[in-house]
């Protein structure tokens, strides 16, 4: 029995050019067949932030793409969401894309550290870490971190923080 859905590699050739003329480029595609009625979820990421706005136009977009769809019908439930903060940083895009936020790395080594995420290019990330009462940055070679996780943050970081992160325009009552 085949279920009228089309592959992930179907939704993506679909979609990308549409998501791409908004500024996003899909990072993965889930198409869950065994929900009734099944599921479409689309994950999307960019160098902004991808507000409520922006995924109510990408869904309907999208739904109206995949509608045209032969086989596909109108029983399907489509979902458009970023990564999300427990989305591991993996690439130096991922890394631009978290400039500003906090995250916990841990090194090829085992050295485990906290720091915000600065400058990223050829092959580094700089982060802002404490350096006794005061900040400095530490360039990392994205090659020798094994781990690296966005955390949630409760209160506003410190703007000599923000500063060296290169977020100085981001000021504490809008952080």
């Amino acid at each position: 029995m085949t279920t009228g859905l089309p592959s992930q590699t179907q939704v993506i050739e679909l979609l990308g050019d549409e998501f791409a003329r908004a500024g996003y480029e899909i990072e993965d595609v889930v198409i869950d067949a065994r929900t009734r009625p099944p599921r479409i979820t689309v994950i999307a990421d960019g160098d902004k932030a991808l507000d409520l706005d922006t995924i109510a136009t990408l869904s309907h977009s999208a739904s109206a793409l995949l509608d045209e769809l032969d086989d596909i019908g109108d029983r399907y439930v489509l979902e458009v969401s970023s990564p999300g903060v427990d989305r591991p940083l993996t690439t130096e895009k991922h890394f631009r894309r978290a400039r500003g936020r906090k995250v916990d790395v841990v090194l090829a080594d085992g050295t485990r550290l906290t720091g915000r995420v600065g400058e990223t290019g050829g092959g580094a990330v700089a982060l802002v870490v404490r350096a006794g009462r005061d900040y400095g940055l530490r360039r990392i070679p994205l090659a020798d971190i094994a781990k690296a996780v966005v955390q949630v943050e409760f209160s506003p970081p410190a703007q000599a923080e923000l500063d060296l992160a290169g977020q100085a325009d981001r000021t504490e009552a809008g952080a």
